[in-house]
């Protein structure tokens, strides 16, 4: 088990905007090779080589602010990493993976995963989509530290999209489905917001893109895996597809309601 808890003197790059990344890889061209990238981009580095010291080090003081995460792992795979360390606090991932089968990139994403890019990859596009991640991070903390105090008991709480049982409290992002909280992932989430806040409106797939991902080379793909995970947890027919076009939120008071059984429609 190795861990380099950060990166050598002289690479190191101080300063207010320093953000900490941790690379899980197993293949050690390629964990190097990220490594010198981000390092050379201005992140503070953490490399882990395995599945176990992946989790200790997510975990550990050091607390990484994005993870790159590989899916094929030695001890345990970049999916086990991914569930045991969203169980204990929300870390966005970049999930690496070999295979671009689509069941293979669902699976990543209801761990906890936040994007996902296949092999072989570009560095500047990983460093793109670690960068959106942060900044996506970065408005939800802003958002939150802007929020109005507690309100008083009885009234109604501000910062909430309701919709039937689905409710959203966009400060302290919390999702409650039928009284129970449902974890999304930084990207369901904000996914969710953006459908939400215009109910009904058909939002195309690259202003969906550009909103949520916050740059526009994301792959459309990732935001089609993104709406089947997104539909498991709050619902299928509250994210309507328009083919061709793009997707919108469905508010129930616009569903057919269901005729009772016995009665003549």
């Amino acid at each position: 088990m190795r861990v380099l808890s950060t990166s050598s003197e002289g690479d190191f790059y101080a300063g207010p905007m320093t953000h900490r990344v941790l690379v899980v890889e197993d293949e050690p061209t390629i964990n190097q090779a990220l490594a010198d990238r981000l390092r050379a981009e201005g992140f503070e580095v953490l490399q882990a080589w395995d599945g176990p010291t992946a989790v200790e080090v997510a975990l550990g003081e050091q607390s990484p602010e994005v993870m790159i995460l590989d899916v094929m792992l030695p001890g345990f795979d970049g999916l086990e990493v991914c569930r045991r360390v969203q169980a204990s606090r929300e870390i966005p991932v970049l999930m690496l993976t070999a295979r671009d089968e689509e069941t293979d990139i669902l699976v990543g994403l209801g761990v906890g995963a936040d994007d996902y890019l296949t092999k072989p990859f570009r560095m500047r596009e990983v460093v793109a989509r670690v960068r959106a991640l942060l900044r996506r991070v970065q408005r939800a903390q802003h958002a939150a530290a802007l929020a109005p105090p507690t309100p008083s008991a009885g009234s109604a709480p501000p910062e909430l999209i309701g919709d039937g049982d689905l409710d959203v409290d966009t400060a302290g992002h919390h999702v409650y489905r039928a009284g129970q909280q449902v974890h999304l992932t930084p990207t369901e989430f904000a996914l969710l917001v953006t459908l939400m806040r215009q109910p009904g409106v058909v939002m195309a797939r690259e202003e969906l893109m550009r909103q949520v991902w916050d740059w526009p080379g994301s792959s459309s793909r990732t935001l089609d895996s993104h709406i089947k995970t997104l539909r498991v947890k709050v619902g299928a027919a509250r994210i309507r597809t328009v083919h061709g076009v793009g997707y919108a939120f469905a508010p129930t008071d616009t569903a057919t309601p269901e005729a009772p059984v016995g009665q003549q429609p």
